[in-house]
């Protein structure tokens, strides 16, 4: 299980880099959006975002959705409040920080919608149980999270990384407590020059929050060759993302 306050800390030093660096997810920020325009019938006036982060995805929706009225921004990061606040066009924009899963909510709300955030939650069913009690009847909940191959290069070498459930898995919980409308997954690829640019690229996004000690130079040169090694190709060394996509209703 992963230490919260690493995660909170890993975060708060990628902020300044994260937007650059986050390929993947304004590639999957954009796709959950498209698939709320899908799935989504009713009217939204009450958002709570789970795991805003900068406001990649906050941003997005507000531009899709300009009925909104009030959105309820969370993260564990307290500083980003400052950076994902500002939000033009609507009108009332408020931040909870602090862990999803302990936190108090704010009454109900039109639409629940996180995107690349779920994977990092300890009991992902009794958070869906949560959410559950805090949408309104017929309103949707859209999430998006990653899956079993996600990074799956950088658990091969260093035998690191999350405990992650697969799409059936995580349609079942979202079944217990919703009305599960869609669930798909892909599989992305990224490409860097060399595993440096692999760790750098991690580092900057926050996701190096698995990490299990110094990276000593002997022990980077043991990544670097193994990296290239296996995963190496002509046109440099690649990464995997492994993004689920899940649409329920209350």
């Amino acid at each position: 299980m992963v230490d919260k306050n690493r995660i909170r800390q890993s975060f708060q030093r990628a902020a300044k880099s994260y937007e650059s660096q986050a390929m993947i997810q304004i590639r999957v920020a954009n796709q959950l959006l498209q698939l709320l325009a899908e799935h989504c019938t009713t009217p939204i006036n009450r958002v709570l975002e789970i795991g805003c982060c900068t406001g990649l995805l906050t941003r997005r929706l507000a531009d899709e959705y300009p009925d909104i009225i009030e959105i309820v921004l969370n993260d564990l990061v307290a500083g980003f409040a400052d950076r994902a606040g500002d939000v033009p066009g609507i009108a009332q924009v408020s931040f909870l920080a602090g862990d999803i899963e302990t936190i108090a909510l704010p009454g109900s709300f039109d639409l629940i919608i996180s995107s690349s955030t779920f994977h990092w939650i300890h009991d992902l069913d009794n958070m869906l149980a949560k959410l559950a009690t805090h949408l309104k009847p017929g309103a949707p909940l859209a999430f998006s999270m990653y899956g079993p191959g996600n990074l799956e290069e950088i658990r091969e070498i260093t035998g690191i990384g999350l405990p992650y459930s697969s799409l059936q898995q995580v349609a079942e919980m979202v079944s217990r407590h919703f009305t599960l409308d869609h669930c798909s997954e892909s599989l992305e690829c990224f490409w860097f020059e060399n595993p440096g640019k692999v760790l750098d690229h991690l580092r900057q996004t926050g996701v190096n929050a698995l990490g299990d000690g110094p990276w000593t130079p002997r022990r980077l040169q043991r990544f670097n060759e193994e990296y290239l090694q296996r995963f190496s190709e002509p046109q440099g060394v690649h990464l995997s993302y492994h993004p689920l996509y899940l649409l329920a209703h209350r």
